[in-house]
């Protein structure tokens, strides 16, 4: 009979032991996952909130003023974009109907470029590239002798030119790898004038009779939801940009 109790005090005693292992796991893990959530919400909205702010920027440029409708802001700067897209002539003053409204836009020269890098993500990849590379000869006057050097086919048509210029003794091809960046761009829609939290509507208001901007996150106190029963996700406002400025940088 002491056998049989001591079994299941042992067998308790392996149960407790495992169920604090797992609570200490949970603990651990548990708590850096919701912080790596907080993190990741956080930048997600103010990516929101930097672009509510860029699109008020370009309409600013086409029109010369900020518009506290930040959906219609959105919606004119997309249509120039695609028109400059479309005719790259598209340029100057400029009369369009959009949404049964007639609007009246001036448009500068590069607005496409600049549209495109600021609403854009910089990446880089690694291109292979083959060069098609010569070995020339040439009279060299500081050497005062010849010389010879290597120069890529794209080079090569200006050495041909040159009173220095003997001869073109072949060409051997030569694979490099080249790291390349360029802009993923993207359209702004109406996902990015909304928290992507709290669903509720990013706020944009004009200060100084309409000379100065803010975009702000609608978050007001703390927001707090439950995780796992014992634990909770919560942040505070995600900040705003007051005429040009983003509070998260301060």
């Amino acid at each position: 009979m002491d056998l049989i109790k001591r079994k299941k005090y042992s067998d308790l005693i392996e149960l407790f032991i495992v169920i604090a292992f797992l609570f200490m796991i949970i603990t651990i893990y548990v708590p850096s996952a919701i912080w790596v959530e907080e993190v990741r919400v956080a930048e997600d909205a103010r990516f929101n909130i930097q672009t509510v702010h860029d699109v008020e920027y370009f309409y600013k440029i086409l029109t010369d003023g900020y518009e506290e409708n930040g959906l219609w802001a959105m919606n004119v700067v997309n249509a120039v974009r695609d028109s400059v897209m479309a005719d790259s002539t598209y340029l100057g003053e400029r009369t369009f109907e959009l949404a049964g409204e007639s609007v009246n836009v001036l448009v500068p020269e590069g607005y496409d470029v600049e549209f495109d890098t600021t609403f854009g993500i910089l990446k880089t990849r690694r291109d292979t590239l083959i060069d098609t590379i010569h070995t020339v000869v040439t009279f060299s006057e500081e050497m005062n002798r010849n010389d010879t050097s290597f120069v890529t086919k794209k080079d090569l048509p200006t050495i041909l030119i040159e009173e220095g210029f003997i001869a073109d003794l072949g060409f051997e091809k030569k694979q490099r790898s080249e790291v390349v960046s360029y802009y993923d761009s993207y359209m702004p829609d109406s996902s990015n004038f909304y928290c992507p939290l709290t669903r509720e509507k990013i706020a944009v208001n004009l200060k100084d009779e309409g000379e100065v901007l803010r975009v702000a996150s609608p978050i007001e106190g703390i927001y707090s939801e439950g995780r796992y029963l014992l634990f909770s996700f919560k942040t505070r406002n995600h900040g705003y940009i007051e005429d040009g400025s983003r509070s998260w940088d301060q």
